[in-house]
């Protein structure tokens, strides 16, 4: 379980740096902000990114759960108890899951035309979330104590 921990903990860090990235003005993938928000962002008729401010929250959000994973398998010292820590990653996990399988539904189809982000979100943005939410899930059911 280790190492799916630290798989998560990577992949965590590599989104949290990204959004950081974003948040202090970066455009990459795209040319500028509209291509780049056309890739990553993709509701009909966007045309910037969001606020500094948004893609830090973010960031931050995804920065601690970098540190559940480690946490929950003991590999890095946390003040909460195991159980917290295996329900909150299993909560995490949903809604990985939950953003991942909205990928693939029409309704988010309808919601996120532009392209590429339509392509992406098939072929990579959802089912990462569906691979980062089935980690913590795994993660979370085989770390509760019994």
């Amino acid at each position: 379980m280790i190492i799916l921990a630290f798989a998560l903990s990577l992949v965590l860090l590599l989104i949290t740096t990204l959004h950081v990235y974003w948040g202090i003005g970066g455009i990459w993938p795209g040319k500028d902000a509209k291509s780049c928000a056309r890739a990553v962002i993709g509701f009909r008729g966007v045309d910037e990114m969001p606020s500094p401010v948004a893609s830090l929250a973010v960031a931050a959000c995804l920065a601690l759960g970098t540190l559940w994973p480690v946490a929950l398998t003991g590999v890095f010292a946390s003040p909460f108890p195991r159980e917290g820590l295996a329900a909150t990653a299993l909560m995490i996990g949903l809604v990985f899951l939950g953003r991942g399988v909205a990928g693939f539904t029409p309704w988010w189809r309808r919601l996120t035309p532009e392209l590429p982000f339509a392509r992406l979100d098939q072929r990579l943005y959802s089912p990462l979330c569906l691979s980062i939410g089935l980690g913590f899930a795994v993660l979370a059911i085989s770390e509760f104590p019994s």
